[in-house]
C-alpha cells in the first residue's frame, strides 16, 4: 500500500482505515510522547543522584521540552519533503539513543543532553499525527485524528505515574532503559506495517521553513485555533505544575505514590479525544470548542468548594482533573481535524506552526503555575487557571 500523493498536490487517500494501522498509530503516539513527561516527577530525584544543584533540578524537564519545542519548528515540517514513515524511523532512533544516554548518565551535563535530544527524537509523534489524517477519507478524518489523539493523551497522562511506580520498584535508569527498549520494538513493528507516503513537495529545507510564515499569516483558522489552544494547554500545564506541589504539601501529605495515582485520574480525560472527533465531522466543532473552554474554567471552579484537605476537596479535585483533561483533549482534537481540512500538501507544516504556538504556551503554563503557588498557593494559582480559559472564550466569541 502507498500513501503517495498526486502530482496535483493531494494525498492519495485509502477508502478506509483498518482499526489495526489505527491502533498500531495511537499506541506509537502514545509511547513517543511519553518520553517527554516520564522525568517530570523524578526530577528532584534525578537531580540527588548526578549531583545537579536542587536550583537547578528544573533543567532536567525544561531541556526536554526545549528540544521538542525545536524539533516542532524545525523537523515536523520535514513530513512536507520526506517520505514519512523513514522519518519517523530516524526519529524513534535518535530518541533511543537519547534514552539509552539518559540511563547511562552519571553526570549532569551527559543527561542533559540526552534530555535535549529525547525531545528532539519524540517529535515523531508530529510526523505521525498529520500521517494518520492523510490516511483517512474526509469524512471520517475527525474520527481517525482523535483516535490516534487519544493514544496521545494516554501516553502524556501515563507517563508520570508510569515512570514514579517504575522508580519505586527498581530505579530511575530503569525507566529510560525500558522506554529505549520500547522504542526499538515501535520502530521494528511500524516498519513493517506502515504505508509509506511521500509527499509532493519539492521545496528546499530553506524555503520549506520560510513558507511557514506565509501559510500562518494566509491561513486565520490555524492562527485562531492554535491561540484557543495555548490558553487552554497553558491551563492544563498550570494545573499539573501546581497540583503535585498541592497534594504533596501540609494541606494534604499524599506520598509520591499517592501522587502518582492522582495522576491516573487525568487519564479519563482522554475518552475526550474520539468523542471529539466524531463531534467535528458532524459540523458541530464550534459549539464543542465553546464547551471544551467552559470545561476548563469549571474545573478550576470546583477546586474551591469544599476545605482543603478534606475527603470531599481530595475528590472534588480529581473530578477536576479528569473535566480539565477532558475539555483540553476535546479542543486539541478539534483545533487540529480543523487545520487538517487545508492543503493536504502542507499539512505537516500547519501541524507544526499549531503545536510550536500552543507548546510555547504550556511552557509558560507551567513556569506561572510554579511561581503562582509559592507566590500565594492553590488560591492564586486556581484564579490563575481559571483566567485563562475565560480568555480563549472571549477570543472565541469574536469567531465570524
Amino acid at each position: 500500500m502507498d500513501l503517495t500523493a498526486t502530482a496535483a498536490g493531494t494525498a492519495t487517500e485509502e477508502p478506509a482505515v483498518s482499526s489495526w494501522i489505527t491502533l498500531l498509530l495511537a499506541t506509537a503516539c502514545g509511547l513517543i510522547a511519553a518520553n517527554i513527561y516520564y522525568a517530570q516527577p523524578l526530577a528532584g530525584l534525578i537531580a540527588a543522584t548526578l549531583g545537579l544543584p536542587p536550583s537547578a533540578a528544573g533543567l532536567i524537564v525544561t531541556l526536554t521540552q526545549l528540544g521538542y519545542g525545536a524539533g516542532l519548528l524545525l523537523i515536523t515540517p520535514l513530513g512536507d519533503l520526506f517520505e514519512n514513515r523513514r522519518l519517523v524511523l530516524v526519529l524513534i532512533g535518535l530518541a533511543t539513543l537519547a534514552l539509552l544516554g539518559a540511563g547511562l548518565a552519571s553526570h549532569p551535563a551527559q543527561f542533559l543532553a540526552a534530555a535535549l535530544f529525547i525531545g528532539l527524537g519524540s517529535v515523531a509523534v508530529q510526523v505521525l499525527v498529520p500521517y494518520a489524517s492523510h490516511m483517512a477519507p474526509e469524512a471520517v478524518r475527525g474520527r481517525m485524528v482523535g483516535n490516534v489523539m487519544s493514544g496521545l493523551m494516554l501516553g502524556i497522562m501515563l507517563a508520570r505515574p508510569a515512570s514514579s511506580f517504575i522508580t519505586q520498584m527498581s530505579s530511575w535508569h530503569a525507566v529510560f532503559f525500558l522506554s529505549a527498549g520500547l522504542m526499538v520494538l515501535l520502530a521494528l513493528l511500524l516498519s513493517r506495517t506502515l504505508p509509506q507516503r511521500m509527499p509532493p513537495a519539492k521545496l528546499a529545507y530553506g524555503a520549506l521553513l520560510a513558507s511557514m510564515w506565509q501559510l500562518l499569516l494566509r491561513t486565520p483558522v490555524l492562527r485562531r485555533r492554535a491561540l484557543y489552544h495555548a490558553f487552554l494547554f497553558a491551563a492544563f500545564s498550570l494545573f499539573w505544575t501546581a497540583t503535585p506541589l498541592l497534594l504533596a504539601g501540609p494541606v494534604f501529605h499524599l506520598s509520591q505514590g499517592g501522587i502518582a495515582l492522582f495522576a491516573l485520574a487525568g487519564v479519563a480525560g482522554s475518552v475526550a479525544a474520539p468523542i471529539a472527533g466524531r463531534v467535528a465531522d458532524r459540523g458541530w466543532s464550534r459549539p464543542a470548542t465553546g464547551m471544551a473552554m467552559l470545561a476548563v474554567a469549571l474545573a478550576f471552579l470546583m477546586t474551591h468548594v469544599g476545605q482543603q484537605g478534606t475527603a470531599l476537596s481530595l475528590g472534588l479535585l480529581v473530578a477536576a482533573a479528569v473535566l480539565l483533561d477532558f475539555g483540553v483533549a476535546a479542543n486539541m482534537t478539534i483545533g487540529q481535524r480543523a487545520i487538517f481540512m487545508h492543503g493536504a500538501e502542507f499539512r505537516a507544516r500547519l501541524n507544526g506552526l499549531y503545536m510550536t504556538t500552543f507548546f510555547a504556551g504550556g511552557a509558560i503554563g507551567s513556569a506561572v503555575g510554579g511561581w503562582t503557588y509559592a507566590q500565594g498557593g492553590w488560591s492564586l494559582t486556581s484564579w490563575v487557571g481559571f483566567a485563562l480559559p475565560i480568555l480563549a472564550l472571549l477570543y472565541y466569541a469574536t469567531e465570524p
